[in-house]
């Protein structure tokens, strides 16, 4: 078995990764041919297909437009032994008037960091429209995940990983 098969997460760890990451790294193609890589708060389904509300005229949604496939990325660890991360190539899909499902992926993303806010359910409509009137969602549906555990390498089992 290769190195790489070793450090793979399984099923079960990549969604744990996911569901605590408190943010994830967007990758879309720039308008010049450079990766634009941006931290963004997010929600996630249980099929792992992510959610992502941003502004309707943002640079992430116009290089969506021309090219709909991102590269997503979430990592944790200090320590070269403890990195873990999940790498996720997906296709977007970009939503507009999706007034519900925006203001409750705001909920959820807001959550996700410590920000409580009430139920979508029990917003008033209004204030929905204030909070996500200009705003589109955005679906990232998975195409492919390339994930790794460096405390799975047997070299960080020993003192001397743990020093590096």
């Amino acid at each position: 078995m290769s190195m790489r098969e070793n450090i793979r997460l399984t099923d079960a760890e990549i969604r744990e990764l996911l569901q605590t990451a408190r943010a994830m790294t967007l990758v879309t193609q720039g308008p010049r041919g450079y990766p634009h890589a941006i931290a963004m708060w997010f929600g996630l389904d249980e099929d792992l297909t992510v959610r992502m509300s941003t502004y309707a005229t943002s640079q992430k949604v116009r290089n969506i437009e021309r090219d709909p496939k991102v590269t997503l990325l979430v990592e944790t660890g200090r320590a070269y032994n403890e990195l873990r991360g999940v790498m996720i190539e997906a296709n977007a899909e970009i939503i507009s008037g999706a007034l519900e499902e925006t203001v409750q992926t705001m909920v959820e993303a807001n959550a996700r960091v410590g920000i409580s806010l009430p139920d979508a359910d029990q917003l008033p409509i209004e204030l929905k429209r204030q909070m996500a009137g200009k705003r589109v969602l955005l679906r990232l549906t998975p195409q492919r995940f390339v994930s790794w555990d460096h405390g799975k390498l047997p070299s960080a089992q020993t003192p001397e990983a743990l020093s590096t």
